[in-house]
C-alpha cells in the first residue's frame, strides 16, 4: 500500500492549537492532545475568572469608599452614603467615588456633606 498524507485541515488545526499553548509549560505545550485539553481548561478559567473580577473590584471599591466616609464621621457609613445618593439622585457610580476617596478626601466629604444637608 502506497503512503497516504493527511490533509491540511487536521494540520491547520493542530497548527492553532499549538500556538495558543505555546506558552505552557512540558507536555501542555508540545503534545496535541494535553495542548487541546489545557486550551479548553484555560478558557473555562478566563470566562470564570472575567466574571469574578468584575465581583472583586466592586467590593474593593466598596471597602474603600466605607474606609473613607467612616473616617469623616463615625456616625456615617457607605450605605447610608449610597442611600443619600440616590435619594438625591446623583449619578456617581463605585468606581468614581472610590477614586476620589482615595486622591481627593476633600471632595468625597464635600459630596457627602451636601447630600446629607
Amino acid at each position: 500500500m502506497t503512503r497516504v498524507r493527511r490533509g491540511y485541515i487536521a494540520q491547520r488545526r493542530r497548527t492553532k492549537i499549538r500556538l495558543f499553548a505555546s506558552t505552557f509549560m512540558g507536555a501542555h505545550s508540545r503534545l496535541t492532545r494535553t495542548a487541546t485539553q489545557q486550551k479548553m481548561r484555560a478558557l473555562v478559567t478566563s470566562h470564570r475568572d472575567r466574571g469574578k473580577q468584575k465581583r472583586d473590584f466592586r467590593r474593593l471599591w466598596i471597602t474603600r469608599i466605607n474606609a473613607a466616609v467612616r473616617e469623616n464621621g463615625g456616625f456615617y457609613s457607605y450605605s447610608r452614603l449610597i442611600h443619600n445618593l440616590y435619594k438625591k439622585q446623583l449619578l456617581l457610580n463605585r468606581k468614581i467615588l472610590a477614586q476620589i476617596a482615595i486622591s481627593n478626601k476633600n471632595c468625597l466629604y464635600m459630596i457627602s456633606n451636601k447630600i446629607i444637608k
